[in-house]
């Protein structure tokens, strides 16, 4: 890492090294120890954080049409809210293997305020208990009872966005390729957000491979191993489990893909934004310099995270409403 740190916006490196310090870093050489710990520092941020207010969240399930697993959603509504609304289906990030819907629900809920829309967050299953295709299968069920569920939830059927973070980025777009495959949901709308979306991103830091800060080529490496239950990189990676290597990527939603240039993810998202664009798919991107992974969550003060806001809230704001 030694040239990251010259990279990387100098308003985020003390952030980082504050959440290395209460214990907020990722270790999947033990992903259940990790995930107890993450989840044990994010009970105690929630504490002093302020009641979410203006929103009300309820809990529904999606069941399988084998009767085999209800996949629990959260639904969170604005509270003021005039007539039918665009919604927005959420998938968390985590590397495939860690958090949950959850942990999603302040951010959700400034989604729908921001965007003045419905969320539903999919609390799908996790991996290595879980690999491909299920994580990904939880989610198209729980898109699919949200479409037909339309009517009781109070939104368009005919404006519907779906978004992630990370792994959640790289599972709306698997999910956007299955969608469109399938033909029972249509799609408005794809925010990917650094999507984690090429299991061939596996080289190991070195003198001439630099290593990034939050997510590393280890972690990248247990995340797609877990996911895939194979070794990753091979030619038989199944279809729309790394959507970046997806052939035929015409037909789908209008996209919107932003990533920072000290990510892991930043060459294999401007190969999918580019892909997406000659397949005549929309595209906007937006590279942010000196963004390190989750920059704008991790350093949400900082003047790169602001400008990257503002620049979805404009597109999501465009996209949603028109």
């Amino acid at each position: 890492m030694k040239n990251i740190s010259k990279r990387a916006d100098p308003e985020i490196l003390p952030i980082l090294d504050m959440l290395v310090a209460i214990g907020f870093d990722v270790d999947l050489n033990d992903i259940e120890a990790t995930r107890t710990r993450i989840a044990g520092v994010l009970a105690k941020m929630a504490e002093g954080a302020p009641p979410i207010e203006g929103v009300e969240i309820t809990l529904h399930e999606a069941p399988y049409a084998d009767g085999s697993f209800a996949v629990p959603l959260r639904v969170v509504h604005p509270i003021a809210r005039t007539g039918k609304l665009p919604v927005v289906y959420w998938m968390h990030g985590g590397g495939y293997v860690l958090n949950s819907a959850e942990n999603d629900d302040a951010l959700c809920s400034y989604f729908a305020l921001a965007w003045n829309c419905v969320v539903v967050s999919v609390d799908y299953r996790l991996a290595p208990e879980h690999p491909f295709p299920t994580p990904l299968e939880d989610c198209y069920v729980g898109l699919k009872w949200t479409y037909d569920a339309a009517e009781t939830l109070g939104i368009d059927a005919a404006r519907i966005a779906i978004g992630g973070q990370s792994a959640g980025g790289g599972l709306a777009a698997g999910l956007a390729q299955m969608t469109r495959d399938r033909g029972e949901v249509p799609l408005l709308y794809q925010l990917l957000i650094y999507p984690m979306i090429d299991d061939r991103n596996l080289a190991q830091a070195s003198d001439t491979v630099e290593d990034t800060y939050v997510w590393s080529r280890y972690s990248n490496l247990v995340g797609w191993r877990s996911y895939l239950g194979q070794e990753p990189g091979t030619e038989n990676t199944p279809l729309y489990a790394a959507p970046g290597r997806t052939a035929n990527l015409e037909n789908l939603p209008p996209a919107y893909l932003y990533v920072g240039d000290v990510d892991l993810f930043y060459a294999e998202d401007l190969a999918y934004a580019t892909r997406l664009s000659q397949a005549g798919v929309p595209v906007e991107l937006h590279v942010y310099p000196g963004g390190v992974h989750a920059f704008e969550v991790l350093g949400g003060t900082t003047k790169i995270a602001q400008r990257c806001v503002a620049d979805r809230e404009r597109a999501m704001k465009q996209a949603l409403h028109g």
